[in-house]
């Protein structure tokens, strides 16, 4: 800890962030915020309105920060009903009004003029080879691993990533290869210019800090993060099986108001990010890291909520997941997973779980699922939102099952399970969906 409050002094000298405070509100609502956010002269016309992910609507507005009374004013007045939550968008495009040039295009002038300078011919290949996008956190950039690929930029030397920053207006310069596949999820990240990888991201009012080079942090995920935050867990424990740096611990700690989080995690790296991330949003005291392997946990009978958030699928924590929750209560599994889905193909069902075949040792049992209120598996699927995929349901309703089959050869006895809500969170690839099934499961009451 001692290495990272020594970065973390650093930073508070010599990086500023420079995203935007945004109010992030469903499409049916936005028409209102904004003409509210314009008469209130909060709304910020240099930047555009951004789409989410999952559809949700991201309207830019003015300062380093927003008023929690007019926030107050948008949910309980403006858009009753709407759950009004705030972001900072860490790369706001420039509005048609504001743009003279574009940032990619300001790129290409800049570094067109600085190589024609050293004597190299500016090519239609390289133009082609420059970046379209990129992830902006506070004076450093990260780009993705598709650009500067041609050999010729290989004989440009440091300064070429000068430029570059120079251009783009930041101090620091990095880029992204593939994830590591070592368990941990490493990002393969070159540090291109500067001493160091450190950055600091904020997001619904909670702070993260974290080494690019070193871990994972997903944009895509922000609509989640806000449904978790908006949850109401006072009094609760979770269990956090992938916590990373805090990606939903804190979220869970901060705004929904759990009672304690035991977060689980691996990567050594991101143990010492979320270490120093629970101690900087104040929330340490409700928090135990569990380092290591989360197989190996030893923890059971004692959470309110699980989140398994590891992709592109989460179920080698199922059995642990069912270990920890409360035997006498029950609680709900937040399962994170990839969904395929090609127009055209059969459903197939999905087929027996390499972990139910592997993990247990004894013989597996058929569990029937019983709903509340006798509700049967075909009325469970006029009960699920019309936007929701076919493969989305059959998954959801598979590993429905092989959890209540785990639950009872973990806890001995029957479990009943419940499809809440089955939450799309982004489009991972062609035709796989990150999405989030909430599952409600209870103990059957004994007989007799």
């Amino acid at each position: 800890m001692e290495e990272n409050v020594v970065v973390s002094n650093m930073e508070r000298k010599s990086e500023k962030s420079v995203g935007v405070v945004a109010v992030v509100t469903e499409p049916r609502f936005t028409q209102r915020c904004r003409e509210y956010l314009e008469k209130q002269k909060l709304f910020d016309r240099q930047h555009r309105v951004e789409k989410m992910p999952d559809g949700s609507v991201a309207l830019p507005v003015l300062g380093e920060t927003f008023p929690e009374q007019y926030l107050q004013e948008l949910r309980n007045r403006v858009a009753p009903g709407s759950a009004c939550m705030l972001t900072q968008l860490p790369d706001p495009v420039p509005s048609k009004r504001a743009q003279g040039c574009s940032p990619a295009q300001k790129l290409c002038v800049e570094v067109s003029r600085w190589v024609e300078g050293r004597g190299v011919k500016w090519s239609a290949e390289l133009e082609a080879d420059l970046p379209r996008s990129w992830q902006r956190h506070g004076n450093l950039l990260l780009l993705s691993e598709d650009c500067f690929q041609a050999k010729q930029w290989k004989n440009l030397g440091p300064e070429l990533w000068e430029t570059i920053a120079s251009a783009l207006g930041v101090q620091r310069l990095a880029k992204r290869g593939r994830v590591s596949p070592d368990g941990t999820r490493t990002p393969t990240v070159t540090l291109l210019l500067g001493d160091h990888g450190w950055v600091e991201h904020v997001d619904n009012g909670i702070h993260y800090k974290f080494d690019v080079t070193q871990c994972m942090f997903s944009f895509g995920n922000i609509t989640e993060k806000l449904r978790m935050a908006s949850l109401s867990c006072a009094g609760e424990v979770l269990v956090d099986l992938y916590a990373g740096i805090g990606y939903f611990t804190l979220p869970f700690l901060v705004h929904a108001g759990a009672a304690f989080v035991h977060a689980c995690e691996w990567n050594p790296h991101a143990v010492v990010a979320l270490r120093n991330n629970l101690e900087i949003n104040g929330v340490a005291d409700r928090c135990q890291i569990h380092f290591g392997d989360n197989r190996k946990l030893k923890l059971s009978n004692i959470a309110d909520r699980v989140i398994l958030g590891l992709l592109p699928s989460s179920e080698e924590g199922w059995p642990i997941a069912c270990q920890v929750l409360r035997q006498d209560a029950g609680g709900i599994l937040h399962i994170h997973q990839n969904v395929e889905s090609f127009p055209g193909k059969s459903l197939q069902p999905f087929g027996v779980s390499k972990i139910e075949k592997e993990h247990w040792s004894y013989p597996q049992q058929t569990v029937t699922n019983q709903w509340k209120n006798g509700a049967t598996r075909d009325s469970r699927r006029k009960m699920l939102s019309p936007a929701t995929k076919p493969e989305w349901q059959m998954w959801a309703e598979s590993a429905e099952t092989r959890i209540a089959t785990l639950l009872q050869q973990v806890h001995g006895k029957p479990w009943k399970t419940q499809i809440l809500h089955i939450q799309p969170v982004k489009s991972y690839a062609p035709h796989v969906d990150h999405i989030v099934l909430d599952l409600k499961c209870c103990p059957c009451p004994s007989v007799g």
